[in-house]
């Protein structure tokens, strides 16, 4: 089984990080994204690995090269021009090669398990892991009688759950992407509506997608320098 990491986007707001290097390899606590989602998979059984590139990505081959000193072997899907996640997905069919794959945004830090998003494939042509949403603000609690009670640090908020970023598809979900676009507007629609779409929920896992400079910082302390 091959996994495919989106690693061709421009990065904007991690500007100007982003000027010289690609946001995928931008180093979280010692260590570029690309490299800790590698070794994220490659401790799952993941070997094979399709990354789908567009923006300065010269700098990811002179960085990856074939994988070889990673342990693993890589392929490169280029993209000319941004294709969006459908079509960025789209692209990489030709190295998709097995029935069934496992897709990444080559943006998230996290030590989520494969194994229940590929257990659900029995019925259903596509997964997507979710994680439970985190307030971006910190919340304050008060009683009846209006004095604060309580400061929370940007709590879980229970019952709600976001995107992870994280898909197992079998083959077939290719037949339904467009060549231009995002899977989150296109054939994941389509997909829940014929109830071939599972999610999975994960509670207690890392989770974090780097979108910004804050949230680069954040990771930095959770993670630790060098970690």
């Amino acid at each position: 089984m091959r996994a495919l990491i989106l690693a061709g986007g421009l990065g904007k707001r991690l500007a100007p990080l982003t000027n010289e290097v690609p946001k995928p390899l931008l180093p979280v606590a010692g260590k570029p994204i690309l490299v800790r989602q590698i070794e994220w998979l490659k401790g799952q059984g993941v070997f094979d690995f399709v990354l789908a590139v567009g923006y300065l990505r010269h700098k990811v081959f002179e960085a990856l090269g074939d994988g070889r000193k990673l342990g693993v072997r890589i392929f490169y899907s280029v993209e000319e021009e941004p294709l969006g996640t459908a079509g960025a997905i789209k692209n990489a069919e030709p190295f998709l090669e097995d029935d069934v794959f496992v897709a990444t945004n080559g943006d998230i830090v996290t030590d989520l398990p494969i194994k229940p998003l590929l257990d659900v494939l029995d019925n259903a042509d596509a997964a997507i892991a979710l994680v439970p949403l985190r307030s971006p603000y910190g919340v304050v609690e008060f009683d009846e009688a209006g004095y604060v009670v309580s400061f929370r640090e940007k709590p879980v908020l229970e019952g709600y759950f976001i995107n992870a970023g994280v898909y197992a598809m079998r083959r077939e979900v290719l037949k339904l992407l467009p060549p231009k676009g995002n899977i989150e507007e296109t054939a994941f629609p389509q997909l829940a509506r014929q109830k071939r779409l599972r999610a999975v929920v994960y509670r207690d896992v890392f989770w974090r997608s780097i979108d910004s400079i804050k949230d680069l910082e954040e990771v930095e302390k959770v993670l630790g320098n060098g970690a």
